[in-house]
């Protein structure tokens, strides 16, 4: 054998020898199995979830946490969700379990008073929040890290009132949202904004898509326009409410891509009467 066949031998065996490049690292916030449609459109996801009462604050009215029983999965993202003007928590409390059993932490307030407009109720979510991870008796299952918001109403207004104060939030979540403002063009949260064609009290036109519209354009946004709905829709189960707030929040909370496909390309369907979004999402 030639020097050059035994100096190319060797360096194939050497090569052989070197220790296989290591596989690179599944996302550590991935919580649950890979997501289908069935899935996400289920009244309740793969964990198992438990409730624990949050009684008044001098920050917020108070609430009701839900969460997964397992801690088997690690920490959890943190989601706390506000009522609209006169609304209790009840109104908006069949969203707590559903988006924990897919595997959040999940806070439903009361607000102070049922009158509280929506910049003090964006305070209040932000109270809500420091209170999960600061305090409650779940604290230790949060990922303070990972947090998002949302609303109905003027809870809505007071999810992009919450975002436009604290930019490290993951994720924004404004359903048929009311605010006086109609510009948000600092808000640096990724947001899913969803109306209701019908909606009376806060018309897309000059609240959800108006907000939309005012968003940074370079930020990740979407906007759902629910068909035929009015501006009661988000406070009663609503399974296209629930998928897509739900593939929102793990897209953005847990930075779990295996849910852009629920979101890019734009989903349609007889239930969405318009959705508009900047996919791909970064």
């Amino acid at each position: 054998m030639s020097v050059r066949s035994v100096l190319a031998a060797t360096f194939l065996a050497a090569l052989v020898a070197l220790p296989a490049a290591p596989a690179q690292a599944a996302n550590p916030y991935e919580r649950g199995p890979a997501p289908t449609t069935a899935s996400i459109e289920a009244t309740s996801g793969p964990f198992a979830t438990a409730t624990t009462t949050v009684a008044r604050t001098s920050s917020f009215g108070g609430g009701t946490i839900y969460y997964p029983t397992s801690t088997s999965a690690g920490t959890f993202g943190a989601v706390a969700i506000a009522p609209g003007y006169t609304n209790t928590q009840s109104a908006v409390s069949w969203l707590g379990p559903r988006i924990a059993s897919q595997g959040f932490v999940v806070i439903v307030i009361d607000t102070l008073s049922v009158y509280d407009f929506p910049d003090s109720r964006g305070t209040q979510l932000l109270a809500a929040l420091d209170y999960l991870t600061g305090t409650s008796s779940v604290r230790t299952r949060i990922d303070a890290t990972r947090l998002g918001v949302m609303g109905y109403s003027m809870g809505g207004g007071g999810t992009l009132a919450a975002s436009k104060t604290r930019s490290s939030l993951q994720a924004a979540v404004p359903l048929a949202p009311w605010h006086s403002t109609k510009t948000w063009s600092t808000d640096q949260v990724p947001t899913l904004i969803i109306g209701g064609e019908s909606d009376t009290v806060a018309p897309v036109s000059s609240h959800a898509e108006a907000f939309y519209t005012s968003l940074p354009s370079t930020l990740d946004k979407a906007y759902m326009e629910l068909n035929n709905a009015t501006h009661s829709a988000p406070t009663s189960p609503n399974v296209t409410i629930a998928k897509y707030s739900i593939s929102w929040l793990k897209r953005f909370i847990d930075n779990d891509t295996r849910y852009e496909q629920f979101l890019c390309p734009a989903p349609s369907g007889s239930a969405i009467q318009e959705y508009r979004d900047t996919c791909p999402h970064s």
